[in-house]
Order: structure tokens, then C-alpha cells, then sequence
């Protein structure tokens, strides 16, 4: 099943001289329990796609499809209501507030949803024991380490059970070592729990622990590579649609 579907996915920003074409024509999917990387050089659009897929912005043409519902057909409410349920997101700085603890963080979703606090807090915590860190679960961001603050912020994307992860430059600011597990426990949460992923991400180091590779220059898409079993395969965009 395609957790994601984009069908000639564009976005333009401004008009005119001033007219820049974010992305163009993008056609992708990504399958139930896969994982995809996309990467490019900045300015390629890759943080444009994600915010697009996840219904952070609205397309100027084409169609996104998450679990088959086509996000132009639904209202603001009901595209919130989407986002928060079937996607989860990871974010470069990971965006846990500091003033609340692991446990708070991670339920935070769940009570924003609307989910009766205790209950938010016991799925919380079963989250937070599955990444081994309960043992923090009182502790506030300042108080943990990085590597525990990237176990928290996954945590908190997998508490409502979405089908879909998107993840935004999460290693960005990590260093190798870190960089190297947090893409350890992303490559687990796709072979352990099922769940898909789909990553942005310049460092190749990171992409090779994904299915598929998939390249973006100047908007569009220009290559795609599989990496099953590390054995990795270019296939040429115009082949693949030959």
C-alpha cells in the first residue's frame, strides 16, 4: 500500500521577475514500512516537499496523498486533524520544549489531540521504555543528553500511532557518532514497528540506511536509487518512466 502518493507535485513562490519554481512536477511515493530518503543541494526544494507532504503548505498544482486521502480535498480542521493522526514529524533541533519534561514532551500530541492526560501519559511512557529512556522521563531537554533528546523527539513522533515519520534534516546538527545512531533508530522503527519514513537529508551516510535514494536538482526529481540489501541500483528518472 502507498502511505504517500504525489502526483505532479508543484509550488511557486511570487510572480514575475521575482517567480521561483520550489519544486516541479514531482511524482514519488513511499510504501507501507519503507524508507526514503530525499537529498539534493539546498535550494532544491527538498524542505518544500516535506512541508508539502505533510500539509504544512498547499501546493500550487498538482496532488498529495497520504493513506490514499487527497490532501486538497480537506478544510484546515480537517487537514490538522490528518496531520496530527497519521504523521508524525522529527524536526533538525528536535523542538522539545524545554520547560517540560521527557514524559510531557512525548504525550504532547495526544493531549493536543484531545486524549485524557493519563492516558496521553502511559502511552508516553511506553514509548519512552521502547527508545530506553524511561529512566529520563522527568527530566527537562536541558537535562539530557543529545542522544537522549533525539530518542524523546522520536517518541513524541511515534505516540499517536501515525503511519508515516517525516523527518526534516534531523542529523543536521548532530555529530557522526550521534548522527550514525539516530539513523540506526530510524532504520529500527521501519524493520521493528512498520511504520514509513521519508527523511531529507544531505549526508549520504545517513541515506544509505534508507530503501530508496531519491535525488531532487532544481525542483525536480533527477535520479532515484535503491539501496535494498546495500546493493545499490541507479535506475535514471526517464528510464523508470519509459
Amino acid at each position: 500500500m502507498k502511505i504517500v502518493e504525489t502526483e505532479n507535485l508543484t509550488r511557486i513562490f511570487g510572480s514575475g521577475e521575482a517567480q521561483v519554481n520550489a519544486l516541479q512536477d514531482v511524482s514519488l511515493h513511499v510504501d507501507t514500512g519503507e524508507f526514503v530518503a530525499v537529498m539534493g543541494p539546498s535550494g532544491c526544494g527538498k524542505s518544500t516537499l516535506l512541508h508539502m507532504i505533510g500539509g504544512l503548505d498547499r501546493p500550487t498544482a498538482g496532488v498529495v496523498k497520504i493513506e490514499g486521502q487527497d490532501l486538497n480535498s480537506l478544510d484546515d480542521d480537517s487537514l490538522s486533524d490528518l496531520r496530527r493522526e497519521h504523521i508524525g514529524f522529527i524536526f533538525q533541533f528536535f523542538n522539545l520544549i524545554p520547560t517540560l519534561s521527557a514524559l510531557d514532551n512525548t504525550a504532547l500530541p495526544l493531549v493536543l489531540g484531545g486524549t485524557k492526560p493519563e492516558d496521553a501519559h502511559a502511552k508516553a511512557a511506553e514509548w519512552l521504555d521502547k527508545l530506553e529512556v524511561s529512566d529520563r522521563s522527568t527530566h527537562r531537554p536541558e537535562e539530557l543528553s543529545g542522544g537522549q533528546r533525539q530518542r524523546v523527539a522520536i517518541a513524541r513522533s511515534l505516540v499517536t500511532d501515525p503511519a508515516l515519520i517525516l523527518a526534516d534534516e534531523p542529523t543536521g546538527n548532530l555529530d557522526s557518532k550521534s548522527a550514525q545512531e539516530f539513523a540506526t533508530l530510524l532504520r529500527e522503527i521501519v524493520d521493528r514497528w512498520g511504520r514509513s519514513i521519508l527523511l531529507v537529508t544531505h549526508d549520504p551516510r545517513i541515506s544509505s540506511f534508507a530503501d530508496r535514494v531519491i535525488h531532487l536538482k532544481d525542483g525536480r526529481i533527477s535520479e532515484q536509487i535503491d539501496n535494498h540489501k546495500h546493493d545499490q541500483k541507479t535506475t535514471a528518472v526517464e528510464e523508470q518512466h519509459a
